[in-house]
């Protein structure tokens, strides 16, 4: 199943501080080289450059680069600044003042967007000025626009009624006219009144408030071979203005234009036209709202004993395992975004010590009271030690752990500070499937999302059920509020994959099962109109 990504496209401005110039007397001539690493080859790709800024230490570069943001992709960037002595700037010829690598994730997650970070050199550990990154969606990205138009005295063409109108609504590119909206048909009058509608600015006109719009009138007929009725043409601009009283254009077709006594084809008023912003993902991120990560790993029988080469939780020094492989990929786009790096790690299906019964819910680290593992390595080495002090059983329950971390996403409900994703890693068909569909659907109503990653080969088809982008989720005559669930089988993505080629399947792997997170973060935020803060509290 394909997933669409939702992305956004950012501006990154870079400033320096004390940059130090490979000439003795001289203040640096400075440029800034943007790289992005290629995933399938781990190669940095360059993606632009600054302009060039002379005899200053502290340069604010006006040119920004343009970035196209995606949650679900660990997008490593690098930024090299060079003191450049010659007209024509070749990159090898040039003194290289230092470089800094992070992620996009580090800087849209850091403190008001700007991370700042010291300048490196190869094989000299010490700073070399600063640089400072800052990022900012591009204007209009998020706005919407709303549009609701009228029509009164259209053109007959049903010879045994009047007309069942509709409108498309087009705009102008290179290559043509390209339909973007199309509204709904209303039968048998020639005096129509269409419901209003909304639509991203950007899919309207490309946020160009001056790019031509057509608005076309058709005649449906059940054969599929619509009438031509009339259109007019205008610009987002004229629209707007327009709104601020009711407007009317003629609508026109130019086919009968010809005939003396043609006036029109009827007119089409606009009531409407307004725009509107709409708060994205990373407005909740930049005002400091946190994704509060956590991650189950079940520890059934069914898995193979640990220490044989068949099981899939063995631990192999030179391969990491498919849970190793899986947990890796997610938990490391999704860190960025978690201020503390402290991670719960959740194990369900073992007998745990000391009373060595069955647990549903049982914390890898061994602590009774307190899951937190410190960063990812911390979470592998709590999973790793676990393997070694539990042993494998049944049944594979999800509904405890949903309910466990449900209980903590309850206590942020409403707060817009913190929204919780939940990693579940599974070889096997679940067990309480009733007991889970009634945790998603009062989970839905809270800031929470779930993954589950099916690790091995058994039939997943079950699984399915969960994932409700067709069907909505209902268990005992409730519905959910809304789809907080993401399945995809690991098999899909890493099959008999080895090395580098299990890294990238990985990686493709957390790209899929996060691409829906900031919808359905946004669908919460929106549905229990939470605001994003304004800026980091002090």
């Amino acid at each position: 199943r394909r997933v669409m990504e939702s992305a956004s496209r950012l501006e990154l401005h870079v400033s320096c501080r004390n940059l130090r110039s490979s000439r003795l007397y001289d203040d640096p001539h400075s440029i800034v080289v943007l790289y992005c690493q290629v995933l399938e080859t781990s190669t940095f790709q360059e993606l632009g450059r600054s302009e060039l800024i002379k005899n200053s230490p502290n340069p604010d570069f006006l040119s920004s680069f343009l970035v196209d943001y995606l949650f679900g992709k660990c997008q490593k960037l690098k930024f090299e600044v060079y003191n450049v002595e010659r007209r024509v700037i070749k990159l090898n010829e040039q003194d290289m003042l230092g470089f800094m690598e992070c992620t996009l994730g580090e800087i849209v997650s850091a403190k008001s967007s700007k991370l700042s970070r010291p300048l490196l050199l190869k094989n000299k550990g010490k700073s070399h000025g600063q640089i400072i990154i800052s990022a900012e969606e591009s204007c209009g990205s998020n706005d919407v626009v709303c549009l609701h138009f009228s029509a009164s005295g259209l053109d007959k063409k049903d010879f045994m009624g009047k007309s069942d109108p509709y409108l498309v609504i087009l705009r102008q590119s290179e290559g043509g006219w390209v339909p973007v909206h199309k509204t709904e048909v209303v039968k048998k009058t020639l005096n129509p009144s269409w419901r209003p509608f909304s639509m991203p600015l950007r899919t309207l006109c490309n946020c160009d408030f001056n790019r031509f719009l057509k608005v076309q009138c058709y005649d449906w007929d059940r054969d599929g071979k619509h009438d031509f009725i009339g259109e007019f043409i205008s610009t987002l601009n004229e629209l707007v203005a327009c709104s601020r009283g009711r407007k009317s254009f003629e609508c026109i077709n130019k086919a009968k234009t010809d005939k003396k006594t043609y006036k029109n084809s009827g007119i089409i008023t606009l009531f409407r036209c307004s725009i509107t912003p709409r708060h994205s993902f990373l407005d909740y991120i930049k005002g400091g709202c946190q994704i509060c990560f956590t991650v189950a790993i079940d520890f059934t029988a069914s898995n193979g004993r640990p220490s044989l080469p068949s099981s899939l939780h063995y631990i192999n020094p030179f391969e990491p395992n498919p849970y190793i492989l899986a947990l890796r990929a997610v938990a490391e786009i999704v860190q960025d975004y978690d201020s503390d790096k402290l991670f719960p790690a959740l194990g369900f299906g073992a007998r745990v010590p000391p009373d060595v019964e069955v647990s549903d819910v049982f914390f890898l680290n061994g602590d009774m009271h307190n899951p937190y593992c410190e960063g990812i390595d911390g979470v592998l080495k709590a999973y790793e030690s676990s393997l070694q002090r539990v042993r494998l059983d049944g049944p594979t329950n999800f509904a405890p752990i949903i309910n466990h971390v449900a209980k903590f996403a309850e206590k942020q409900h409403g707060s817009g500070s913190c929204y919780f994703i939940l990693l579940i890693l599974t070889d096997g068909v679940i067990s309480d499937m009733e007991a889970t569909k009634a945790a998603i659907v009062k989970a839905a109503g809270l800031p929470m999302s779930i993954i589950i990653v099916g690790i091995g080969t058994a039939d997943f088809t079950a699984m399915t059920v969960l994932d409700a982008d067709v069907i909505r989720l209902e268990s005992n005559g409730k519905y959910a509020e809304r789809d907080i669930v993401q399945f995809v089988p690991f098999h899909d993505f890493v099959s008999n994959s080895r090395g580098h080629a299990a890294v990238v399947g990985s990686a493709q792997l957390a790209r899929c099962v996060l691409a829906e997170v900031p919808d359905q973060f946004l669908q919460y935020m929106n549905a229990h109109a939470i605001e994003p803060k304004s800026s980091f509290a002090s």
